[in-house]
């Protein structure tokens, strides 16, 4: 299998632009090969116990299956060095592509290098990744790496109007309420998903002090980091609004106001997910979400293989990003949505 000649490498900005564009051009094989040639993809995940991964992981098997894709998942937990060992290992395996869901977005650069250098098909899986920077909301857009997931605005939009719909509701003075914004702030999806839900509940339902929690996305986590920041808040405040950025944020912090002896009517919790939020409903627990976006792993990693195979086997070229669709389920809907609850 005849690889395209190494060009020298160019330095600087050059360097990091020739890095984005080759890594849709200059592919392993040629046009003929991709037509005939088995494609072996690499899906390089983090936090690979949670039920949103295991579902993706699920999704990029199955679409690989029907595709006739060799496909390799790869947990790497939380560890950055992990991820690097990985994709790498996947060059030397002589994959085709590799698809990252990164544990920490500063990886971009080294990414991008490894896969530019190896003439391999790269593609952003959840959470966005630069060439140049670790901060990818301070990216330019063309430095951007393709990515496949969800649009982050969009989601926290869903989740901050719902919000508000169900403190509407309450008739709760917002001097007695106070919102938890749970997430994991250094990473930049979480951050947007948290600042769109703080603009569109501001729009829809006024004005009320919001205590930002920085967590490591777990329930445990947010359970541990949402008591502490509730028992030091001042005011006594009743009523509490519960949002983050996915569903384990907003499950551990209902868990944390309900060992505190909030009750379950002063508690809004809107999940972002779906796929924990569904349990409580399922099992008919009354101190639950009251409602969560809906979003499918197994719509990313199907979307994910899908993308790779396409740009691998046709050279159909990577779009700048691929959302995959999202709906509002409460108890009462998410069974005729279509929503699964595995």
């Amino acid at each position: 299998m005849s690889r395209l000649p190494l060009l020298p490498a160019p330095s600087g900005t050059v360097a990091v632009l020739a890095a984005i564009a080759t890594l849709g051009a200059c592919t392993t094989q040629g046009p003929e090969m991709h037509r005939t040639a088995r494609i072996s993809v690499a899906y390089i995940q983090k936090q690979g116990d949670q039920q949103y991964f295991r579902d993706e992981a699920a999704g990029a098997r199955a679409r690989a299956s029907e595709l006739g894709v060799d496909l390799d998942v790869v947990d790497v937990g939380t560890d950055a060095a992990r991820t690097l060992d990985a994709v790498r290992s996947a060059v030397a395996r002589g994959a085709s592509g590799v698809v990252v869901a990164v544990p920490d977005p500063a990886l971009g650069p080294q990414l991008v290098r490894i896969a530019h250098d190896a003439r391999i098909e790269l593609l952003a899986s959840d959470d966005q990744i630069c060439a140049d920077l670790g901060d990818p909301s301070v990216c330019a857009r063309q430095k951007l790496v393709p990515r496949v997931g969800f649009s982050g605005s969009r989601m926290g939009e869903a989740v901050g109007r719902r919000a508000a719909q169900e403190y509407r509701t309450t008739g709760w003075k917002a001097a007695d309420t106070r919102i938890v914004a749970a997430a994991r702030m250094d990473l930049s999806v979480c951050r947007e998903r948290i600042d769109a839900a703080k603009l569109a509940f501001l729009r829809d339902g006024g004005q009320v002090r919001t205590l930002n929690v920085n967590t490591d996305n777990t329930p445990d986590g947010a359970r541990s980091a949402v008591a502490s920041t509730t028992a030091a808040e001042a005011g006594n405040p009743e009523h509490w609004v519960v949002w983050g950025c996915n569903d384990e944020n907003v499950e551990g912090g209902i868990a944390a106001l309900r060992a505190a002896g909030v009750a379950e009517a002063d508690v809004i919790g809107v999940g972002l997910g779906g796929y924990l939020a569904c349990r409580g409903w399922q099992r008919g627990e009354r101190f639950a979400m009251r409602a969560a976006l809906s979003i499918s792993g197994r719509e990313v990693g199907a979307l994910a293989v899908q993308t790779m195979y396409d740009k691998v086997r046709s050279g159909r070229p990577f779009p700048a990003e691929a959302f995959a669709p999202t709906a509002m389920v409460d108890p009462e809907t998410w069974q005729a949505s279509g929503a699964t609850c595995d």
